[in-house]
C-alpha cells in the first residue's frame, strides 16, 4: 500500500512568482521569506515523495462565482497552468496521477463527500507556486493530485468539514494499492485581508497559535466557525482551511521538521511548514 511521508504547507501569493522570475530571492524584502524553504527541501530530498496531493483554492482560473464547487478533485493526466493576469510566468504542465485521483474520488464519495470530478482542470498560482517553491527546478519532479476547496464565495465549508475531508483523503492514500510515497500539501494564507475596511489586517498571535496546533492538537482550529475564522484571520485568511485539510490527512501524529513565519509579504502573513508523518 502507498505510504504518506509527510505534509507541507506554504503561502501562495502571486508576487512570489514574480520575485522568483526576477531572481529576487536574496533581495532584503524577499530573503526572510525564501530563507524558509531550504530546510523543507532538505527534508524532501530524504523523504523522496513520488506524488503530492495538493489542497488549494482556485482564484477564478478554473471556477468562477457562477459555478463554485465546495470540493473538486482533479483526475487528469496533466494539469495546465494559464495566464491569470498577474504578470507571472506560465509554468509547464504538471503531471497528474489519475489512478490515485480516482481512488481518492471513490473513497470520498463512499464517505458521503459530494465532490466535483474534473477530468480537465486548469491550475492557478495557489497550486503552481508552492510546488515551485518546494521543487525549484525547471520542471516539477513529482506527480500531482489537485483538490480544490472553496474559500472564495460563501457559504464556505467549515473548518471541521475540511479537517474531515483531509482525514478521508489520508485514508484513501493509505489504502491505495501502490508502492509509491505520497506527500500532502496545503497552500494559502496565513492571516490577510486584501479589501474592505480591514484591508491589510494581520493577526500574528492567531497565526502562531494555529501553526503550533498542527503538530500535537490538529483539530484546534475546528472549534471556530467560518465567520469566527474570518474575524480572526481576515477574509482571505480562511485559506488556512487548506493547511487544516493537509494536517487531517497525516493522521493522529506528526512531527514538525521545520517552520518559518514572516510578515508582511504583499500585506500577507506568510508561513511555511514541513511535518513528517508518524
Amino acid at each position: 500500500m502507498a505510504k504518506i511521508v509527510g505534509g507541507l504547507a506554504s503561502s501562495h501569493i502571486p508576487s512570489i512568482g514574480g520575485a522568483m522570475a526576477k531572481g529576487l530571492e536574496q533581495d532584503p524584502y524577499w530573503k526572510p521569506f525564501f530563507d524558509g524553504f531550504p530546510p523543507a527541501r532538505k527534508w524532501l530530498s530524504r523523504a523522496k515523495p513520488d506524488v503530492v496531493v495538493v489542497f488549494y483554492n482556485d482564484h477564478g482560473l478554473n471556477f468562477f462565482l457562477d459555478k463554485m464547487p465546495t470540493f473538486a478533485v482533479g483526475a487528469a493526466a496533466q494539469y495546465q497552468n494559464a495566464d491569470e493576469g498577474w504578470g507571472i510566468p506560465t509554468l509547464p504542465p504538471f503531471k497528474g496521477c489519475p489512478d490515485l485521483s480516482w481512488h481518492i474520488i471513490n473513497h470520498l464519495v463512499d464517505k458521503e463527500f459530494d465532490v466535483v470530478t474534473c477530468q480537465e482542470m486548469l491550475v492557478d498560482h495557489a497550486f503552481t507556486l508552492p510546488l515551485k517553491l518546494f521543487w525549484p527546478g525547471a520542471s516539477c519532479p513529482v506527480l500531482t493530485v489537485p483538490i480544490c476547496i472553496n474559500t472564495v464565495q460563501f457559504p464556505l465549508p467549515t473548518a471541521a468539514r475540511c479537517y474531515r475531508l483531509g482525514q478521508a483523503v489520508g485514508e484513501a492514500i493509505r489504502t491505495w494499492d501502490s508502492d509509491l510515497k505520497v506527500a500532502v500539501m496545503g497552500t494559502g494564507g496565513l492571516s490577510h485581508q486584501l479589501d474592505g475596511e480591514r484591508a491589510g489586517f494581520i493577526n500574528k498571535k492567531f497565526d502562531l497559535e494555529f501553526m503550533d496546533s498542527l503538530q500535537d492538537n490538529p483539530a484546534w482550529a475546528t472549534q471556530f466557525s467560518i465567520h469566527e475564522l474570518v474575524e480572526k484571520t481576515g477574509t482571505q485568511g480562511v485559506e488556512l482551511l487548506m493547511w487544516l485539510a493537509m494536517r487531517g490527512a497525516l493522521g493522529a501524529s506528526a512531527k514538525e521538521i521545520h517552520r518559518n513565519y514572516h510578515i508582511p509579504i504583499s500585506n500577507t502573513a506568510t508561513g511555511v511548514i514541513a511535518l513528517e508523518a508518524a
